[in-house]
């Protein structure tokens, strides 16, 4: 190999051109070498080019020219100051973690210089997003000159949205509203449709126990509606009443509603109080009923009929005077959001209050027996990644002889009160409330019910 060692070569003639080799010739940099340019290049591509540093960045950082930068916002917002402008100098940022829609990447302009011809923050909040941004002059600034997206690139668009607290598995996004909110879609796949069917629950607030004083025969509050629709796409088992309208997301807002549990009641002599119904819980063009009220009842007293909702209030117990538990699935809807109360006791003695209806069982009746009912079972869904119990009945109360109504099965609807106080169902459970029991003549109210939840789950992988 022939070898030639200058240290410069100029052409023949002033403000000549010099070339390097014949068309097809291939020069080779070794390993080491820096090729430093001090003048103009051209046909290079150098320029609105830049080289990326491997090493995530977690924290705030200033910038250096002419680098790409990997931006990890799983911790939170990172900051990203740019450097002094100066004409062609390159800056590019990519989102490490698909993360930006959720916590952003702030890119700072150095002093008073511009970005996009603003001096305010340039806020990158795309998922995926990588951009690449070129210094022109004070006019301007940076100017944006290169944006990308990693689902473009192989064309796996999925749903990108904000709201409620956010949680991953690693397939799916799980959105959950425990009170009012806004789900807002940033962006929906365009090629793949069935990827914007979501998976959702839509659980209302369950109804309070009712109460009577003397008397401890009061039925449990109903639980909230109970709706439920699973995509095929997402991967989890879902509960029995599977199969609500399907919901296809589009970019845009949608508001949440989240029902409130009724509030228990205190009792009172006369007349027999029923309880309160819980509140309804809405998504899109989904709604959930609240949960019936409990009826009113005691020994050797009148007593009232249970409220209809979503799931129905159970009745009180005492005289029979053609009472019947709350009615279910108020307003009808396929699959039904709930079921009846149960019918408390007719024995002027010790009949027992009934317990309120849950999304997939009746409240138990207390046709003849001195035990009150035990609230109806709700429905189990794994649609939050583990097996959660929503929309239980609450318990009848009971005291004396009279043994309190169990909570419902599912651990949502509350017990019945075997003392002044029933039993208070869980929060964002949608479970009924116990009725209000009696003891030693002590006034007490009855248990609340538990406010629903809107939970939603779609593909992400």
């Amino acid at each position: 190999m022939s070898e030639i060692k200058v240290n410069k070569i100029s052409p023949r003639t002033a403000c000549g051109t010099v070339t390097l080799g014949d068309s097809g010739d291939t020069f080779t940099i070794p390993a080491g070498a820096t090729i430093t340019n001090s003048g103009t290049a051209s046909g290079f591509g150098a320029t609105g080019s830049a080289s990326w540093d491997t090493t995530v960045k977690t924290g705030d950082f200033t910038a250096t020219a002419g680098i790409g930068y990997f931006v990890n916002t799983t911790s939170g917002e990172v900051d990203v100051t740019l450097p002094a402008g100066t004409a062609g100098a390159v800056i590019a940022v990519a989102d490490y973690a698909n993360n930006f829609s959720t916590a952003n990447c702030i890119l700072k302009q150095n002093g008073s210089e511009k970005i996009e011809g603003s001096t305010d923050d340039y806020v990158v909040n795309v998922e995926g997003a990588a951009i690449t941004l070129v210094y022109v002059d004070g006019t301007k600034g940076w100017i944006v000159t290169d944006t990308g997206n990693s689902d473009d690139a192989n064309a796996a668009e999925f749903i990108c949205a904000t709201g409620g607290t956010i949680t991953n598995t690693p397939t799916c996004r799980i959105h959950t509203f425990t009170g009012p909110g806004t789900f807002t879609v940033n962006k929906v796949s365009a090629t793949t449709p069935a990827r914007n069917d979501v998976s959702y629950i839509v659980v209302a607030g369950g109804g309070s126990g009712g109460a009577r004083n003397p008397g401890n025969a009061n039925g449990g509050g109903g639980g909230g509606g109970f709706r439920e629709d699973k995509s095929p796409l997402t991967p989890y088992t879902a509960s029995p009443l599977d199969g609500a309208p399907l919901i296809t997301i589009a970019a845009g807002s949608y508001p949440i509603t989240v029902g409130g549990g009724g509030t228990g009641v205190t009792q009172q002599a006369s007349p027999e109080l029923q309880g309160n119904d819980g509140s309804v819980s809405t998504f899109d063009s989904v709604t959930s009923a609240g949960g019936g009220g409990g009826g009113g009842g005691g020994n050797n007293v009148p007593l009232t009929n249970g409220r209809p909702g979503g799931s129905g209030g159970g009745s009180g117990g005492g005289i029979p005077s053609g009472v019947s538990g709350g009615t279910g699935n108020t307003p009808p809807v396929s699959p039904a959001q709930g079921t009846n109360g149960g019918i408390g006791g007719n024995q002027p003695s010790n009949g027992g209050g009934a317990g309120g209806g849950g999304a997939t069982e009746v409240g138990e009746n207390q046709a003849s027996s001195p035990t009150s009912g035990r609230g109806g079972a709700g429905a189990t869904t794994n649609i939050s990644n583990s097996p959660v119990g929503y929309s239980g009945g609450g318990g009848g109360s009971g005291g004396g002889s009279i043994t309190a109504g169990a909570a419902s099965p599912c651990g949502s609807g509350a017990a019945g009160g075997s003392t002044p106080t029933g039993s208070d169902a869980a929060v964002n459970r949608g479970g009924g409330g116990g009725g209000g029991g009696v003891a030693g003549g002590a006034v007490g109210t009855s248990g609340a019910g538990g406010s629903g939840v809107v939970i939603i789950r779609y593909k992400i992988a």
